[in-house]
Formats: structure tokens, sequence, C-alpha cells
């Protein structure tokens, strides 16, 4: 699963709304993991802690928190691909409440849809903000050499096949989050609002109601995926929900859909970090499509 031609040490960092996950990998195998709470609310104090107190080094990919970066969808401007960067930050500005100046910018390819106009997905962020997480792993031995979205970390876990499969994937403490992934492209992502506690949620609690909410979003989601981007239908629903009550909810979710429903299967090395599973999508040795990376503007 993960590149043989990377450093013989790398590290997945994941930042969420209650701290910074990790795992430190050496010759492929887990060396560390673990999920440290946010210092004082202060994300760069947390980065220290990575960097000097642990003693951590080594290639890292670092994964942003939902609440660091937008995703929105666009036409795509009509100019040439040396320009369309600094196009997008004008044709997004409305749409997010980051500055033109201060706006790092990538994208990808949205579905061809017939008769439309093509579309590009972007991601946004502040160029000031990741500066600062930059610039402060790398005062220790870490280089970091991509940074990306939660939703492409998870992408990056499923091979590329033919066929489409929905996963519905979830960090700890953070929203449920529902891809579709089809020949190692994106081509479908929501975040559920209201899910981030399932952890604490009873088999009872869960199946009276929150378990048919999920579905309902799931239906929607294929729906979509079929019909408006006329699609053929999705061949598994892969579930990586890390807690105690996982197998339950896919048990229910079966009974909710004829799709075939299962646990999503992380390689044996790694069967025990399915709460790190985010940290390391961005190691997953698969050819897959081009993903947005925004690490050439802020280092």
């Amino acid at each position: 699963m993960f590149s043989k031609n990377q450093s013989t040490h790398q590290l997945g960092v994941s930042l969420t709304k209650k701290g910074v996950a990790y795992c430190h990998i050496a010759e492929r195998n887990i060396q560390d993991a673990q999920r440290l709470k946010l210092v004082g609310d202060d994300v760069v104090k947390s980065l220290n802690v990575l960097s000097s107190s642990l003693g951590l080094s080594g290639e890292c990919r670092l994964i942003l928190a939902p609440s660091q970066y937008h995703m929105v969808q666009i036409e795509r401007p009509n100019v040439s691909e040396d320009e369309i960067n600094q196009a997008l930050k004008w044709q997004v500005k409305e749409l997010v409440n980051i500055p033109p100046d201060d706006m790092i910018v990538d994208y990808f390819d949205g579905p061809e849809l017939i008769g439309s106009a093509p579309k590009l997905n972007v991601v946004v962020a502040a160029k000031s903000e990741l500066s600062s997480y930059v610039n402060e792993l790398h005062q220790e031995d870490i280089t970091i050499s991509a940074i990306s979205t939660e939703e492409f970390a998870f992408a990056q876990l499923l091979p590329p096949q033919d066929d489409a499969h929905l996963l519905l994937v979830q960090q700890p403490d953070e929203e449920l989050v529902i891809l579709i992934v089809k020949q190692g492209q994106m081509f479908f992502h929501r975040r559920l609002r209201g899910f981030s506690e399932i952890a604490q949620k009873s088999q009872d609690e869960l199946a009276f109601g929150i378990i048919d909410s999920i579905s309902l979003e799931i239906q929607r989601s294929t729906d979509y995926f079929e019909r408006q981007l006329k699609q053929a239908p999705i061949k598994t629903i892969k579930v990586l929900i890390p807690n105690e009550n996982e197998s339950f909810i896919a048990r229910k979710l079966s009974e909710n859909t004829n799709v075939a429903v299962e646990l999503f299967t992380l390689p044996e090395p790694f069967v025990n970090y399915r709460e790190y599973a985010v940290t390391l999508g961005l190691f997953a040795e698969h050819e897959v499509a081009e993903q947005p990376e925004v690490q050439d503007e802020v280092v």
C-alpha cells in the first residue's frame, strides 16, 4: 500500500478541531501513533510538540482540518493553464472568507456532464495560516512533502477500480464524510453535519433514527451520482467509522439498501490503526488521479 521509493521515515499528520493525530512510519511499519489535544487552542504550539518534544522527523504529509479550507465548484475559467490559478482566486472570492492576496488554491476537474460547461472543484486555504504550520515543522527535521484535505486522504486509501464505491468515513470527533470514488477519481463528496458524536451513541440510539438518517444521506448521494452524473450504480458501500459500534452500523446500514455494505479493510500491518486511517492515505503506493496539493506555494 505504501510507496517503496519514499523516505524510510514518514509522518502522516492530520489536523482536527480538537487536536493533532499522527502516525510515524519507518520501514513500512507504524512505529508510533497518537492523538494530541490542542495546546491552548493553538495549532502551531501543538505542531511544536510533534517536532521538538516528541522528537519526530522525516517526510511529512499534512492533512488540513475541514475548518482550514474551502472546497467549491465553479465553471472552468476560459484562460490558459498558466493563468488558471490566478483566475480562480477572483472567481471564488465571493464564495470564501479569505482575501484573494492570502489565498492559496488548487483544483481538480469535476465529472464531465454532456451539455454542461466544464466544472472545476477548487480547494482554497489561507496562505498565512499554512505558512505558520510549515515554518514550525521545518524548524526541526520534518520536511513537508504534501498538504492535502481529509476527503482526498480518505479517497486515496482505495485502489483504483473500474466500479464506483461509496466510502462512509470518519475521523474521531469529526463529522461523517461520504465519498464516491471510481477509477481513482473522487466523483462526489459530502460532509454530514451532526454526527461528530456518533461514537458516544448506544446501539439503541443508533438504531432509533440515526442510522436511518445516514441511510437517507447515502441514498441521496447515490441518486445524484447515478441520475445527475449519469454513472453506473455503485458496487459497494465501505464503512470506516472507528468506534466500538462500527460493525453494528455497517450491519444496520445493509438492512436499508440493496448494495453490499462492508467494513473498509486496511492492510494487515495497519488493521489496529483504523482511527488513524486518514493519516495513512497520502502514502498509498497505487496510482490515483491527481489530487490538489498546495505545498509548493507555501514552502
